[in-house]
């Protein structure tokens, strides 16, 4: 009998014929014996699985490398297995709670009893497991039925694997077991532990079960793991700088923003310096913005629960958001604005709109709040109130592909403005497996996905796939930086939006002079302005480029005697928009010049007797030296070379 054949299209298009039951691995070696060997896993119709696992019918396939984040995360997650394997050796009893990957490693809830483990019982762990991953053991599958499974851990006396079943369904149940240690796990899994060749244990922190902070505190131990030494090597280089360039640290250090226990945690205040870097970035993109046919509007911080209800953010968000604010009035209710979005829906509906009028662009830099859990505040990166460069684009269908091509102009100039020249797209879709992540039909749902696609296709830049990261009403095209370290951040996103249209029932009318539903889309340059300062600060080590740097010069008097004179050449470089200010402090020349290198300041202008009398300034350029002396006016000339 002939074999059933199924088709396998690729990433690049094309399409290749393999027998029903065949693998990701068997789509590798097809292809070449060196790609087989670095396959973790694969993307199949949008989900992780493992590379070996049979597929039955046509299918879409992403090999996933070490080089993917989603081949990592499978690496990741099988080395957290590894893990708890060895704490069940070393700590008989210990029971275990979940052991996901997370951005960079992972870690495992695990419940230790009356033992406690500290950060000194790490390098024993990290010794055990590597101890297990040169076994070189399969990570093998099982389907499981539920009343099994619940034998299994009963006997095993795992309560937090049994309050895990209970949610499961029936036939949807599958256990991992590598060497000695079997979990309840969806996967998927490295072929087999031999692959792991460098384990670093991170810290051991507290967690609450499930993220419910009215159940038991577990120990979190949070690790990360490399197929190469070397790269472990590198990434622990990385950390180092990492920890130097930490945007709470230079942030306090460059005075540029605070927080205040009383004012409330993850509720940022910008101090002046870090106000003048903010509006310049502020002030770049409203330029952009109005060259580009944006208005500019303004809108409350507040608004009623019910615009939220409308919107879907309540019914998604509502749980874990600020809760409602309510009035003396009985029954009524206002949020803090989480999205800016509803707002510019309400302003859509102000009066009737014409399809003469479409494109309308509407743009804020509005302040939102979203009630982020007290562990997971992080400086300027995760905070509870934050301003984001929005807009929203009402457009007519036919216009969606021009103008997301247009928003997309914006964001790459913006980006690379600031200095970040690695930039890839993500185009962020929905996870097939989970659609009541998701709001509006099916329809809109394809049509907004194509819209992205198509419009991505012409785009001159990297550009990668990923599922389960759309909004909960539209997919979006995300910009992915890699910063100075190799670190990857999201920042700009562009969302194409056919559901909050329909939400808000927004109507205009089009040359058929009958009423037509428009399309919306969402635009965010920088995403945040909290957490593009906080990436802008690490990538840079507080280094800013020089139009943004909030003090561009210090004068150094060397004595007192030359303050009033420093104090002339500050005023007429202000002339010239050139921004700094005058240490007039009782300290040694050497002590100042060492103060303002520390503060990034980019140009120190010496002043001294010589410099006083013949009408000039030492320059000296931070991190380089002396430049010699120079009349205000050639320093004018010669910043402006720099800017």
């Amino acid at each position: 009998m002939k074999p059933l054949m199924i088709n396998i299209t690729l990433p690049d298009g094309s399409v290749r014929e393999f027998e029903a039951g065949s693998s990701a691995m068997d789509v590798a070696q097809s292809i070449s014996a060196g790609l087989a060997r670095n396959v973790i896993s694969a993307r199949v119709n949008g989900t992780i699985i493992d590379a070996d696992r049979p597929i039955e019918q046509d299918a879409t396939v992403e090999l996933l490398t070490w080089n993917d984040q989603g081949g990592k995360e499978t690496f990741w997650h099988s080395t957290a297995h590894l893990m708890a394997e060895a704490l069940e050796e070393l700590y008989p009893g210990v029971k275990l709670g979940i052991g996901p990957a997370v951005e960079n490693g992972f870690y495992y809830d695990i419940d230790t009893g009356d033992r406690s483990i500290s950060s000194e019982d790490l390098p024993r762990i990290e010794e055990k497991m590597l101890e297990l991953a040169r076994r070189k053991v399969e990570y093998v599958r099982k389907d499981i039925s539920k009343a099994d499974a619940i034998a299994y851990f009963t006997e095993k006396e795992d309560p937090y694997k049994l309050e895990l079943l209970d949610r499961l369904q029936d036939g949807t149940i599958t256990f991992y077991t590598q060497g000695n240690f079997t979990d309840l796990c969806r996967g998927p899994h490295i072929a087999n532990s031999g692959s792991i060749k460098a384990i670093k244990l991170m810290k051991v922190a507290g967690a609450y079960w499930l993220g419910d902070e009215k159940r038991k505190q577990l120990t979190r131990i949070y690790g990360i793991s490399f197929p190469k030494a070397k790269e472990l090597k590198e990434y622990l280089e990385m950390l180092e700088e990492a920890k130097k360039r930490d945007h709470r640290k230079l942030g306090q250090e460059l005075e540029l923003f605070m927080f205040s226990e009383k004012v409330g945690a993850g509720l940022p205040m910008w101090l002046p310096k870090g106000t003048q870097l903010r509006e310049r970035l502020v002030n770049y993109l409203k330029d952009r913005q109005e060259n580009a046919g944006y208005q500019q509007v303004t809108t409350p911080h507040i608004g009623k629960k019910e615009l939220y209800v409308t919107s879907g953010h309540w019914d998604k968000y509502g749980a874990d958001s600020f809760q409602p604010i309510k009035t003396p009035r009985e029954g009524e209710e206002f949020m803090l604005k989480p999205m800016n979005c509803p707002h510019h829906c309400e302003m859509y509906k102000f009066r009737p709109r014409s399809y003469r009028e479409l494109p309308l662009r509407l743009a804020e830099f509005g302040t939102v709040y979203r009630y982020e859990q007290t562990g997971e505040l992080h400086g300027l990166s995760r905070v509870r109130g934050f301003t984001q460069d929005d807009a929203h684009i009402f457009c007519m269908p036919e216009q969606v592909k021009g103008e997301f091509l247009a928003v997309v102009d914006i964001v790459r100039e913006v980006l690379g403005m600031i200095g970040f020249d690695d930039v890839t797209a993500q185009i962020s879709l929905r996870d097939p497996a989970t659609p009541e992540k998701y709001i509006g039909s099916e329809k809109n749902w394809e049509s907004a996905e194509q819209a992205i696609i198509d419009a991505c296709a012409e785009i001159d830049m990297k550009t990668v796939k990923v599922y389960g990261e759309a909004a909960f009403y539209g997919p979006k095209l995300d910009f992915m930086v890699r910063d100075a370290l190799g670190r990857q951040w999201q920042l700009g996103t562009v969302q194409v939006d056919y559901n909050l249209p329909d939400r808000f029932e927004l109507e205009y009318i089009g040359a058929d002079n009958q009423p037509h539903r428009p399309v919306m889309i969402h635009r965010a340059p920088f995403g945040s302005l909290e957490r593009f300062t906080s990436i802008l600060i690490e990538h840079t080590g507080g280094k800013f480029p020089l139009w943004l740097t909030p003090e561009q010069i210090t004068l150094l008097p060397i004595s007192e005697k030359f303050n009033d004179y420093s104090q002339q050449v500050l005023a007429e470089l202000a002339k010239h928009d050139i921004r700094g200010s005058v240490d007039d402090r009782n300290e040694t020349i050497g002590r100042k010049i060492r103060d303002t290198e520390l503060k990034r300041t980019p140009f120190m202008l010496i002043v001294g007797e010589k410099e006083a009398e013949s009408g000039q300034v030492a320059v000296r350029v931070q991190g380089e030296g002396d430049r010699g002396a120079m009349t205000v006016g050639e320093f004018v000339e010669f910043f402006r070379g720099e800017l």
